[in-house]
């Protein structure tokens, strides 16, 4: 015996055909813990951000119109994470066939809707400081709308296949205990390539792709340019990217393994070890891949702290106004720059602060 078949059979002594993401109790109980806190932070949270602006900001920029519907989509993500913890908790799913499928249908959707989101406001930064005069221009309240109108249409289309490869289905654990888990049913290796290949391409690597090379080009125009003005939005977006990027990659990276796992013969001691890798970790995962939509009003309390004690519960009001103000630009830093004869990543002429005050009132979801 090879010393990789020692390894899983150290790793799985229960049956591997019993194993399930709910199997190992660590796992769940962490995962539960984890869930139970993003609850209690993100829902608030989020709820908060959409109030804010709503509220309190009357005009709203490109950048704020991102955000809300980055709020709603967390926030509506938060909601279904009590589900979750249900099923951590009991290591069984007692909400039936229907709400197998619609709950992670949705969390598929939220995933895909906030990258997208990030995406964009990255894409946005890009025109702004890059191109502004010859994009920017171009860029107004409606075009803004039905981008982002497309993109949940997109979100909604791209998430199907966890609707079609999701089912209900009985396991038993090592004491030969019947339970219902919620998991996908790939009937051939090639639905399990299909589906988390499909999760990872379209859900991190392309999106992040954008992301970067967006943030490339940035970078070098601003080191074409001498007079470099400190932009808030900038750093903001940056760290909302980052952040993502931390609490998601896990998760993909479990997508890899199992997607690797099926390239191997069924009786294969490797495929064996990397299917219980897989499942064995997927639900601290799933649980840390939560945690990024319960980080983002965290991380705007954090960029916001200098406003709260001067404005209160209105401080995330006043930090998003001032992206807004970045974006029409400065007339002090304008003038600097052409009494210099230098070229400024200015954003001043871009369209970029919506004209209808009203426009962030409804999250765009479909």
């Amino acid at each position: 015996m090879n010393n990789l078949s020692v390894s899983y059979l150290i790793l799985n002594e229960s049956n591997p055909e019993h194993d399930s993401v709910v199997s190992n109790d660590f796992s769940t109980t962490l995962g539960a813990l984890i869930l139970g806190l993003v609850f209690l932070l993100g829902v608030p949270g989020n709820l908060f951000i959409v109030w804010s602006i709503l509220a309190r900001i009357r005009q709203s920029s490109v950048t704020i119109l991102l955000i809300l519907n980055l709020a709603c989509a967390d926030g509506f993500l938060m909601a279904l994470t009590i589900f979750f913890i249900v099923y951590l908790a009991k290591q069984t799913w007692v909400f039936g066939n229907f709400m197998c499928k619609g709950v992670f249908y949705l969390c598929n959707i939220n995933m895909y809707a906030s990258i997208f989101l990030i995406t964009l406001m990255s894409m946005h930064r890009l025109v702004v400081v890059v191109m502004p005069r010859r994009l920017s221009s171009q860029i107004n309240r409606k075009i803004v709308r039905r981008v982002i109108a497309g993109m949940w249409a997109l979100v909604l289309i791209l998430s199907i296949p966890s609707v079609v490869f999701r089912d209900v289905r009985e396991d038993k654990d090592e004491h030969n205990k019947t339970r219902l888990v919620c998991a996908p049913n790939h009937t051939l290796a090639r639905h399990v390539r299909l589906h988390y290949s499909l999760e990872t391409v379209m859900g991190f690597i392309l999106p992040y792709a954008v992301i970067i090379v967006s943030y490339v080009l940035i970078l070098k125009r601003l080191r074409q340019t001498r007079f470099r003005r400190k932009v808030r939005s900038e750093k903001l977006i940056l760290a909302i990217v980052g952040m993502f990027g931390v609490f998601w990659l896990p998760y993909h990276v479990i997508n890899l393994i199992q997607v690797v796992a099926e390239c191997y013969p069924e009786d294969s001691p490797t495929r064996e070890l990397l299917d219980h890798i897989a499942k064995s970790s997927r639900a601290v995962t799933s649980a840390l891949a939560f945690i990024s939509s319960c980080a983002n009003p965290v991380l705007y309390a954090f960029a916001g702290k200098s406003y709260i004690k001067q404005n209160g519960i209105s401080f995330m009001a006043r930090l998003l106004e001032g992206t807004s103000l970045e974006q029409t630009g400065n007339k002090k830093s304008r003038m600097l720059g052409k009494d210099m004869g230098m070229q400024t990543p200015d954003s001043s002429t871009s369209t970029g602060t919506l004209q209808d005050g009203r426009s962030a009132g409804n999250c765009v979801h479909k």
